[in-house]
Parts: C-alpha cells; structure tokens; sequence
C-alpha cells in the first residue's frame, strides 16, 4: 500500500547537520504513524524517533534526544528526521517505517508493515 523513498544521506563532519526525508506514495492508509531507524553494521536496528499522523505526537530515543527532531507534512507526504550535533557514533543506514495500529512510544519495529530502502549516513570525526 505505501512506498517510502529515504534520501538526504551522506558524509558529514562531527557536530554537523543533517536531514534525512522520507516520500511516501502509495495507497497509504488513513491514519499511520512514521518511525525512523538507524542499523549499523552488524548490529540490529535501532529505534530513533516516532511520531503519529498528525505530527501531533512525537517520541525521540534516548541516544538522540537533544539532538534529532522528527517532523512530517502530509500534504507532501513526507516526513523528516532532522540531525544536529552528529556524532561519529551515529553513523548507519537510516530506514523510514509506516504503519498502521502503531502506537506511542511508536517504537515497536515489528508494528511497522513499510519500510523504506536505507540511506547511508556517515559522521566523520
């Protein structure tokens, strides 16, 4: 039902900036939640921030807090994961998700049914 597309990706020196979007085509459903998260290599996937449909409501990891804020605008369908003051520690694949019956802390991975391709971000030191 939905497509996402990551982009925004890149290198980026240590206590830069970055932002990431998240396109969404598709038949999307009515309501859904977007969840951004992040997987380095050999290791898991990682949560780093949530919000709901209407942007209302949003949740943001420990590990970025202060740091990543999460948005979105629904009339582009897109959402947005903007990063400040990255670290070398934040460098991953960073995955948009959608889905439907996702709630706060919008943190589940298993709830989210579409998930986009990945986009390579890479914090220097």
């Amino acid at each position: 039902q939905v497509q996402l597309v990551e982009s925004g990706g890149g290198l980026v020196q240590a206590e830069g900036s970055l932002r990431l979007s998240c396109a969404a085509s598709g038949r999307a459903p009515s309501t859904y939640a977007m969840g951004w998260f992040r997987q380095a290599p050999g290791k898991g996937r990682e949560f780093v921030a949530g919000i709901d449909y209407s942007g209302e409501n949003t949740y943001i990891a420990d590990s970025v807090k202060g740091r990543f804020t999460v948005s979105r605008d629904n009339a582009k369908n897109t959402a947005y994961l903007q990063m400040t003051s990255l670290k070398p520690e934040d460098t991953a694949v960073y995955y948009c998700a959608a889905g439907v019956g996702v709630y706060y802390p919008f943190d589940s991975i298993l709830d989210y049914g579409y998930w986009g391709q990945g986009t390579q971000v890479t914090v220097s030191p």
